[in-house]
């Protein structure tokens, strides 16, 4: 059939069963968005407040589904305004396919108006980009697209489109999604390498990153540490794949990992780390990291092996291939003194927390966590409540927990639970945030209450950029240099400008109540906790430290 290029991009997003887009409308896009009111009963549009929210929101969709999510915007100011929601979903392995729409092709290169090189700016965030100057290519390079988002270790791809592109018109041809790119192996001889390895140790550690959830591995990790009879920690993208009422579950590893990790690493006699790339924040000092044991490593991405520290077996390959592989091999172990000291630590070392003033963020998590029987989806924004969302949230299964770790960026959380709750309409879906990163991202209250998304906006409102200040008190001599919000924001009249119900708590007792009350109106909500500004993310292992030491109290 014979369509235009921007009813081709139609198609192919139905042969990809996209049914939801996010976008926001202009000059060099105007064709992709008439074909959208054409296609409007088959492919849903959400329209953010801005460009990034669009780009977040594509990331919150995928997270949240394993699918890839879509995002929409004009040429120049548009396309770079998608800039950091790209390089947020790049960091993290997300997959998101976004579409740009250019200046006609006489034009490129001339600085015309609103013209920018979007695949030059992407060219280092993104696992491949594309200018498609022939319409004949369009349909197969945006299948292209969605291939390379996916295959693999997932992450964003960019499709960048010319005006007229759009406008001319070209034969169609319905076509099956192109299957992935198949995955490596490893050798033989490196499994039974492993086996071995996993067979002698009398203390293992089992360790989990975001591939285990970007592999569908979650029962097989369960699986894994059973038969190990290991403890496991995990990253904070992996929070959810290993459910935490398990009892082997120890909470996170790294700077603002618990005590009982610390101990497991200082203590252990194999580390087993599957689907992370131990990034800087994990290994605080890559030097001192898991000194005493050797270092078994299963990551699909080879790139990933000896980069920030060297280890002792590489597994290249999908974790849950490798981990099928491995467990039939592998006979039952038992380690009855290991888990019992485990549990010993984790007695010693809870997580607690004081306050002078206001409501305490693990009350409120805590509390939240109850009322939502630990099944909620979550996102945050970046900082210290994102670290506490992390720490008092008992995740019970993947794609729940929603946050920047890699770019960690502030203003990511909002945008994110809009594709959340667009993806999972019957579930809730509750943003946390900071009043310093509401600031940055207000704007989509007013796409929350366009939409009629039921998301819950709960603010943990101190009057500070908490984590910033957390470290000027420690490394800063308490020079609170621009962290302090001498801001008269009322968030509440805020909220209700957009036409968001707002409540507000301010004391312990308030907390169950308000909660319930929100939650039970599946609408668009905000929630303004007032926190204390001194209450700090711990443990805490300072830069340069070994995660083996952790500050308890500061």
């Amino acid at each position: 059939m014979l369509l235009t290029g921007a009813q081709i991009i139609m198609e192919c997003l139905l042969e990809q069963n996209v049914d939801t887009v996010f976008g926001y409308p202009g000059g060099a896009v105007l064709n992709i968005y008439d074909a959208l009111y054409e296609y409007r009963n088959r492919i849903h549009h959400i329209r953010t407040a801005h460009e990034q929210g669009a780009a977040h929101a594509a990331d919150g969709y995928a997270r949240s589904t394993g699918k890839a999510g879509v995002c929409i915007a004009t040429s120049g100011p548009g396309a770079t305004n998608l800039v950091t929601g790209i390089a947020t979903a790049y960091m993290d392995s997300v997959p998101v396919v976004a579409i740009t729409g250019n200046v006609t092709v006489d034009l490129l290169g001339l600085d015309s108006f609103q013209e920018v090189d979007i695949t030059g700016i992407t060219m280092p965030i993104t696992k491949h980009n594309f200018l498609v100057k022939n319409i004949e290519d369009l349909a197969d390079t945006l299948r292209q697209a969605f291939q390379i988002a996916q295959s693999g270790r997932p992450g964003p791809v960019l499709v960048d489109i010319p005006k007229d592109v759009t406008a001319k018109k070209y034969e169609y041809h319905k076509q099956e999604p192109l299957p992935f790119f198949p995955v490596p192996h490893p050798a033989d001889a490196d499994l039974q390498h492993a086996v071995e390895m996993l067979k002698s140790s009398r203390k293992p550690f089992l360790y989990l990153g975001g591939g285990v959830t970007a592999s569908g591995a979650a029962r097989e990790a369960v699986a894994f540490a059973e038969k190990l009879d290991a403890p496991v920690s995990a990253s904070l993208m992996a929070q959810g794949a290993f459910d935490a009422h398990n009892s082997r579950y120890m909470g996170m590893l790294g700077m603002h990992g618990t005590k009982t990790s610390a101990e497991a690493i200082k203590n252990c006699d194999l580390f087993v780390a599957v689907g992370t790339r131990f990034s800087d924040r994990v290994l605080c000092n890559a030097g001192l990291f898991a000194r005493n044991c050797p270092i078994l490593q299963i990551d699909i991405d080879a790139a990933e092996f000896n980069k920030n520290i060297d280890v002792d077996l590489r597994l290249e390959g999908d974790a849950r291939q490798v981990i099928s592989i491995l467990l039939p091999q592998l006979p039952q172990q038992s380690h009855p003194q290991w888990m019992e000291q485990i549990h010993s630590w984790k007695k010693q070392y809870p997580l607690t927390q004081t306050a002078k003033a206001g409501v305490l963020p693990k009350d409120l998590l805590e509390t939240l966590d109850r009322l939502t029987d630990s099944n909620a989806i979550l996102t945050t924004e970046v900082g210290q409540h994102q670290m506490w969302t992390a720490q008092f949230y008992q995740f019970r299964r993947p794609r729940q927990f929603l946050t920047s770790g890699g770019l960690g960026t502030m203003g990511y959380g909002l945008g994110a639970a809009i594709g959340a709750q667009a993806a999972n309409p019957e579930k809730y879906v509750i943003n946390v945030a900071g009043d310093g990163g509401l600031h940055m991202n207000c704007n989509e209250l007013s796409t929350l209450a366009n939409y009629h998304l039921p998301v819950v906006e709960l603010l943990f409102n101190n009057s500070v950029l908490g984590m910033v200040r957390q470290w000027q008190k420690l490394f800063y001599g308490s020079r609170f240099s621009q962290t302090t919000l001498d801001t008269n924001t009322d968030f509440c009249k805020l909220a209700e400008a957009f036409g968001v119900k707002a409540y507000r708590i301010r004391a312990k007792e308030e907390i169950e109540p308000v909660l319930q009350k929100a939650l039970a109106l599946r609408e668009p909500v905000l929630v303004d906790c007032w926190v204390d500004k001194d209450v700090n993310v711990l443990p805490m292992v300072p830069s340069g430290s070994s995660v083996e030491d952790p500050m308890l109290k500061m």
